[in-house]
């Protein structure tokens, strides 16, 4: 891998010595970056663990912190390393940005309180491999082949199992005793098992009800310690636990991202056991969302609107509370995905670790650095930390050793991300607006199906933008891999599908606000497109921009839609009957096609590029109905017919009762104190 210090120290603006064995008898130059107090960047990853000693070493050392970034296996490690100068000095501007501002944490407390469910021999084996740490309670599904061992070395609960809820160190569950044996008053001497003709007792003491034949042997013999009552009623019973280790087939959580402390075990993979040994005492992770109430489209008056983010989560982390007109995320159920912030149309959830604004920092001083040091058509490459980053490291080392891999391109730039569902359009097209030609996420079989079907339906709309604007090609895909196998022929890929940018890169910066930054990232790339037609259509899902369409015909004007739009998009005039409409903000949230009592709005996703996108258009207006008394106006013409052509044969609302229909609120309470036909409460 040709390294180049001068141009990367000019792409840098900075001076840069190369160093050949920095981590063996180059190892002073290091630690007098140390002493300097400077900003210390190192440029493998391989030897993370040796250098981070040294610097504990290092006598007069200042407190900097020292980051690492790969630049062999994300560059110099492929067929096109000559050509990977730029990439790498966008990484190391990369690795120079500081680290993302402190956010709240979540933290969970576990004191080792440990349940095993699943039959007594298969549960009693894993209990054995960690009852030196933890304080376990078995719940019996059964003997199982061998049942349960003669000595009573764990508490043992049995019944039906009723829920299963919670999180590590806050798990609540509850079981009803439907069993005649008390197993806390049973010796376990076995007395009732050999007693028993139907054999209906098993090495789990429990009682087989579909093979007793109420031959009652088992009571007589139990007299002493009096375990066996069948006249005993069902009762419910419930306890807390820390941690949760399931051995069913079926287990406790059906979604994709399990509570943490909860583990599923098939006997098989011991990392779990050993993982569940580590989780006793304090936890903390980042609280990975933030939630503006006043911005959420999800309900209003009782009506559900827009519930993307419930249904994407793959932790059962948000649910809905329609009567505070609101959803609730769980902290300690969510895992960080962000999905939910991808799909929010409304910028009511955000990510905060990171934040949107240091994400765009993140892009912005990557792509700015790589077209400084003389890079072209930049591909941004988004992957997990872990899973992807691993898989890329793969496929560094693979091209040195396999000539038909060809390793990571030059031309692609990795970004590490806790998850690959965190980003979504407003991002992506900010991404384009800075100058990246292609935008593509790797996915790496670790992603629930969901955050796939939603990152899919995100990339349609945002492609749609830029296909409507006269950019050419493709500039968003989705990566699947599982091997480095999987991109072995990721340069003929990203040779075979071209994608036009910008010819001048964005200056502006993401801000906190989704929609906003969404606004700015349109404003650049339609000033720079080639084509600018009045309207561009999107595609229905997902999509959170929009215009509405109106059936004339059935709408009464009653305007219960402009009470019901979050967003502010569709208004009333106070001097007129009218309904207007600002696209802008509109969100296409479908609570004011779900508000509305005549069914006459219908949502219609679109992008439209012209001013009128920004005004507020008069959707319907129509001829204000006078009060028959006093001549006010206060309705429409069209809501009041209306009102008495259904109220007409309503015995309730004949004569003087129907004319006061007609009438304003002022003249109808005038009107009905006057009437001395009219009997009052006072009379009776």
């Amino acid at each position: 891998m040709p390294l180049n210090p001068q141009a990367l120290g000019t792409a840098l603006h900075e001076d840069l010595t190369l160093h050949s064995t920095l981590c063996r008898r180059e190892a002073g130059a290091f630690q007098k970056a140390l002493h300097n107090g400077d900003d210390v960047v190192v440029a493998c990853t391989q030897e993370a663990r040796l250098f981070n000693a040294l610097a504990d070493q290092t006598e007069g050392a200042k407190a900097v912190p020292v980051r690492f970034v790969n630049i062999r296996e994300m560059g110099g490690w492929s067929k096109d390393a000559a050509k990977a100068s730029p990439k790498i000095a966008a990484l190391l501007a990369l690795a120079h940005l500081p680290e993302p501002e402190p956010v709240a944490t979540v933290t969970y407390k576990s004191a080792g309180r440990l349940l095993i469910i699943g039959t007594m021999d298969a549960a009693e084996r894993a209990a054995d491999l960690v009852a030196d740490v933890l304080d376990v309670t078995i719940f019996s599904t059964g003997a199982g082949q061998d049942g349960g061992t003669q000595e009573r070395r764990y508490p043992v609960i049995s019944g039906r199992v009723q829920n299963l809820t919670g999180w590590l160190g806050a798990f609540a569950f509850s079981w009803t005793r439907t069993n005649p044996i008390d197993l806390d008053l049973c010796t376990r001497c076995n007395a009732c098992i050999a007693a028993c003709p139907e054999g209906a007792i098993g090495f789990d003491y429990q009682i087989d009800s579909g093979l007793c034949k109420s031959h009652r042997a088992c009571v007589k013999v139990c007299g002493v310690a009096g375990a066996i009552d069948f006249t005993r009623e069902p009762d419910s019973q419930s306890d807390t636990f820390d941690l949760v280790l399931d051995l069913r087939v079926q287990p406790a959580f059906t979604q994709h991202a399990l509570p943490q402390g909860y583990f599923q075990w098939d006997g098989q993979d011991h990392r779990k056991l050993l993982q569940l040994r580590t989780l006793v005492g304090e936890f903390e992770k980042p609280r990975f969302f933030a939630y503006k109430q006043k911005l959420c489209a999800h309900s209003r008056n009782e009506k559900t609107g827009c519930s993307a983010c419930i249904d994407v989560c793959s932790a059962s982390a948000i649910s809905s509370e329609r009567s505070r007109q609101q959803i609730k995320v769980n902290p300690s159920l969510c895992v960080g995905c962000g999905a939910c912030t991808t799909v929010c149309p409304s910028g009511a959830l955000t990510y905060a670790y990171p934040r949107a604004g240091e994400q765009g920092v993140k892009f912005k001083t990557l792509l700015a650095t790589y077209a400084r040091a003389g890079g072209k058509q930049a591909a941004l490459l988004l992957h997990s930390q872990e899973a992807g980053a691993r898989l890329l490291g793969d496929l560094g080392r693979s091209a040195r050793l396999d000539p038909a891999i060809q390793g990571v391109p030059a031309r692609v730039l990795p970004v590490g991300q806790w998850h690959t569902a965190s980003t979504g359009v407003e991002l992506w097209l900010s991404a384009v607006a800075y100058g990246a030609s292609q935008v593509w996420i790797l996915m790496t079989g670790e992603e629930a199906p969901q955050y796939r079907d939603a990152v899919r339906a995100q990339m349609d709309v945002a492609q749609a933008i830029l296909t409507g604007l006269g950019y050419q090609g493709e500039h968003f895909r989705i990566l699947h891999a599982r091997d480095a196998r999987d991109l072995a022929d990721l340069d003929a890929q990203l040779q075979a599908a071209p994608a036009q940018g910008v010819a001048h890169a964005a200056g502006f910066a993401v801000q906190a606000d989704k929609r906003a930054t969404l606004e700015l990232a349109l404003d650049h790339l339609v000033a720079q497109a080639d084509s600018r037609p009045e309207v561009i259509a999107l595609p229905a899902a997902g999509s959170p921009l929009g215009t509405l369409a109106l059936d004339k015909e059935s709408c009464t004007l009653c305007l219960s839609c402009v009470n019901a739009c979050p967003a502010s998009a569709l208004q009333d005039n106070p001097n007129a009957p009218q309904l207007k409409f600002i696209e802008k903000n509109c969100v296409q949230c479908g609570l004011c096609v779900t508000t509305c009592p005549e069914k006459s709005l219908s949502l219609v996703p679109q992008l439209r590029l012209t001013e009128q996108r920004k005004d507020a258009v008069v959707l319907n207006e129509m001829k204000p109905y006078a009060c028959i008394r006093c001549g006010k106006p206060f309705g429409t013409v069209k809501a009041i017919e209306a009102m008495l052509g259904k109220l007409a044969g309503h015995t309730m609302f004949q004569g003087a009762a129907a004319e006061r229909l007609k009438m304003c609120g002022d003249c109808r309470v005038i009107d009905l104190y006057t009437d001395t036909t009219e009997v009052k409460i006072t009379d009776l």
